[in-house]
């Protein structure tokens, strides 16, 4: 996999004084700063490089008016199936869209186009649409859209990655994951992504979402809650996995994906490769991609050329 040569924005340093100072609060304020640094980032990735990048938008997948896919394809001489990356973007199972805006969640689907590998943005019913596990039963018709177009696609069939940010987490960890909600042929994963997850369902007094997700999954009983939730589900022969989260997360979700990689790490006796991001806050994790802040990026491409 190689990069599309050309220049990708810096954070500005104002940008980064405002990740400063609301970081240790993020919280307090958090929807605002949540707007605010979707606002910001934005302005930054205006200016993001998508040269060498083909993008076929709004393709779908199934009868839904949000089943459908963007699909970001490398542009150059190369013949050989390419590797894929496919995202579900988050907002706390009932909000959230593939195109937050214009740039985000596109820029991270633009990243990894620009270094060879086709991205997949994919669209999937909320809360109010599809209670559990409908989200998750949209993302497995997804992947299956994609194994059968790998051809067309030039995507290698068994080098596909799923991706998830935020609540996006919970729906595509459940697929990951749950054997359960899998196809009888498997998953047809290599890999899996965790960024800033929502790995485990709780309605406890510190989720600021507690009521959303009482509705996503139509209980608020904590054992029903526990064994619905995706990390209640990794064993020895879970997929690769790789886990990353800031220093300001929403709620108990820093602490959810650390129960994520010590579960890993007891089942398949090593732990799975990880990154906490110094000074990034919940949103700022995902809408740094394609930037050249991309330490988090490089380590992804890293896991990708060699999962485990």
């Amino acid at each position: 996999m190689s990069a599309v040569p050309s220049s990708m924005p810096d954070i500005p340093p104002a940008l980064r004084e405002l990740m400063a100072e609301i970081g240790p609060r993020w919280d307090q304020d958090r929807r605002n700063n949540i707007k605010l640094m979707i606002e910001e980032f934005s302005k930054v990735l205006a200016d993001a490089p998508r040269d060498g990048v083909t993008v076929t938008r709004n393709v779908r997948y199934g009868e839904h008016e949000r089943h459908e896919l963007d699909i970001f394809t490398p542009v150059d001489a190369t013949t050989r199936k390419r590797p894929a990356v496919l995202f579900v973007h988050g907002g706390a199972f009932l909000d959230g869209h593939r195109n937050r805006t214009e740039q985000i969640y596109s820029n991270v689907l633009y990243y990894f186009a620009r270094h060879g590998i086709v991205g997949v943005n994919i669209g999937y019913r909320l809360a109010d649409a599809a209670t559990y596990p409908g989200a998750t039963v949209d993302i497995g018709n997804a992947v299956r859209y994609v194994r059968d177009h790998a051809d067309e696609l030039g995507i290698d069939r068994d080098r596909i990655f799923l991706m998830g940010h935020s609540a996006g987490c919970a729906h595509a960890g459940s697929y990951a994951y749950d054997k359960r909600l899998q196809p009888a042929d498997g998953h047809g994963l290599r890999g899996f992504i965790v960024v800033s997850g929502r790995v485990r369902a709780d309605v406890l007094p510190d989720n600021p979402n507690a009521k959303r997700v009482e509705m996503y999954y139509e209980t608020a009983d904590a054992a029903t809650l526990d064994a619905l939730s995706p990390v209640s589900h990794v064993d020895a022969d879970s997929v690769a996995t790789f886990v990353a989260w800031g220093e300001y997360e929403n709620p108990l979700l820093d602490i959810h994906c650390a129960e994520l990689v010590f579960r890993l790490g007891q089942a398949k006796r090593r732990t799975p490769p990880m990154m906490w991001l110094k000074g990034h806050n919940h949103t700022s994790t995902i809408g740094h991609f394609n930037t050249a802040d991309d330490a988090l990026g490089r380590a992804i491409l890293a896991f990708i050329d060699d999962p485990r």
